[in-house]
């Protein structure tokens, strides 16, 4: 592949820009009355936010977490924070540092407190108006109340080509894959809810291919976005021979964020980078390999993790028995998926994590189980493929599944695409139910969580209907489906 066998990581980025310096008076600002015992004014930069609380005696922000670092400096009044199983009490002229994804909660103590907190980076849930725990009275649902009945998804949105993977602006709008295995002119589209209409992603000029250079969208399937409203895309680079890379767009500046090139050390001929994990905790993307590209039987899947800060990237647990397929066959209404009378068998393909990025879960598509391994274990580099490997568990029995994602109480969303169906794994004991089906939920494949309405989102590609699995002939037609769920409780953004 062109640029492949570059020596090391290539980052791009754009150059440093100015931002325009901002002179405010904190009791100038615009204020918000988040419940009835509590004010907020903000204001943000590029990379941070300012929050100006005045609390009421009694006022409780509710316990929550985020990926912002969060510096909380009380100038007046207390308060009361609850955070690891303790009570910390925070007085006048005293202050406390928050790490990312550590949940917490705060509660007034005095009329009248007053609290200055800085976020790292911007807290893009407020800029978006998504931060509903304030006036929440639970966060979750318990699982225990679900009836264990399969229901009907919603349809949400019908679209000309087959959608891939999903992902959101900071406003909850749909930015989605077209699936790859179609060859698209356009490979990735934005979803305006209000007109019903699709347009390109970031922009028509990343969506059109060209010999004099490769800053552009190839071949696009893994799509997710971050807390800091980046969209991320995994480009396989199979259409145009090109070096495959992830793309992050940044929808608040509206421009390029960053681009990682994957390098011919995490690659193998066989690679197909599908699906990712885009970890802001520790600073990496783990991605799913699938091991099926250029022919390849899946025998070579892996994960790559890439480092975001050095854009260094390694291949771990290549051919393992977490991430080569089992010989579990997918059959879609009694028709084997095959090519050329032989079963396609795909390796490591959904991916997600909780929403501390404690455990990393994901599976072959073809297998029957669902594997998770610590982060902390996936990260050190000192360990060896076979040490590395027995520290990977066995979770859960699953049937053959695309795409992935969590909740915060832990239960596991599979999509199914034998059974035109969502799959939920519980938390509680582990064990698999169908949660939603339709008939034309047609190869179920990405599902994600949309922190702005609350809903998991999942496509219907039709993939087992294209011309390679029917005699060459493309029986997939339009209109093409996205749906949408309640999930047992609430998704974890970014997943």
């Amino acid at each position: 592949m062109k640029n492949l066998l570059v020596a090391g990581v290539i980052a791009l980025a754009l150059p440093s820009f100015a931002q325009d310096v901002q002179h405010f008076k904190l009791n100038a600002l615009p204020v918000k009355q988040v419940n009835a015992l509590l004010t907020r004014s903000t204001i943000s930069g590029e990379a941070g936010t300012i929050g100006y609380f005045t609390y009421q005696k009694g006022a409780v922000v509710p316990m929550h977490q985020h990926l912002n670092e969060q510096y909380s400096l009380i100038t007046k009044g207390s308060v009361s924070v609850s955070i690891g199983g303790k009570e910390i009490i925070v007085k006048a002229g005293e202050g406390i540092i928050i790490p990312a994804n550590v949940p917490h909660s705060f509660t007034a103590l005095e009329d009248g407190t007053l609290d200055i907190d800085f976020f790292a980076p911007a807290r893009m849930d407020w800029l978006a108006g998504t931060d509903n725990y304030y006036t929440a009275t639970a966060t979750t649902k318990d699982t225990a109340t679900w009836n264990g009945h399969t229901t009907r998804p919603e349809m949400f949105a019908t679209v000309s080509n087959a959608v891939g993977n999903i992902s959101f602006t900071p406003r909850g709008e749909l930015v989605y894959s077209h699936h790859p295995f179609f060859n698209p002119d356009i490979r990735v589209m934005k979803y305006d809810a209000e007109n019903k209409r699709s347009t390109p992603f970031p922009n028509l000029a990343w969506n059109t291919p060209r010999s004099t250079d490769d800053q552009y969208l190839s071949s696009i399937l893994g799509i997710r976005n971050d807390a800091n409203g980046i969209i991320w895309m995994l480009d396989m680079g199979q259409r145009n021979n090109i070096t495959p890379k992830l793309v992050g767009w940044n929808t608040r500046t509206d421009q390029l964020e960053r681009i990682y090139y994957l390098p011919a050390t995490a690659l193998v001929p066989e690679s197909q980078p599908n699906d990712m994990v885009v970890d802001t905790r520790h600073g990496v993307f783990v991605i799913a390999d699938e091991g099926i590209g250029n022919g390849g039987d899946g025998s070579k899947a892996s994960l790559i993790i890439v480092d975001m800060k050095t854009g260094a990237a390694r291949r771990v647990l290549q051919g393992t028995r977490t991430t080569r397929p089992e010989n579990t066959p997918t059959i879609i209404s009694g028709k084997h998926l095959s090519v050329n009378h032989k079963d396609l068998l795909v390796g490591c393909d959904g991916i997600t994590a909780d929403a501390s990025f404690e455990w990393l879960y994901y599976a072959p598509l073809n297998g029957k189980n669902l594997y998770r391994v610590r982060m902390e274990h996936l990260l050190n580099t000192q360990l060896t493929t076979s040490a590395l490997d027995t520290l990977v568990e066995t979770y859960a029995t699953k049937p053959n599944n695309g795409g992935l994602s969590i909740d915060v109480e832990g239960n596991l969303y599979l999509t199914s695409m034998e059974t035109n169906s969502v799959t939920v794994i519980l938390a509680k004991d582990r064990s698999a139910h169908l949660l939603v089906a339709d008939d034309n939920l047609l190869w179920p494949d990405g599902v994600s969580y949309n922190a702005a309405d609350g809903y998991m989102y999942v496509s219907a590609a039709q993939v087992h209907l294209g011309a390679v699995f029917n005699k060459g002939q493309n029986k997939a037609k339009a209109p093409f489906y996205i749906y949408r769920f309640k999930p047992l409780a609430a998704g974890v953004p970014y997943k």
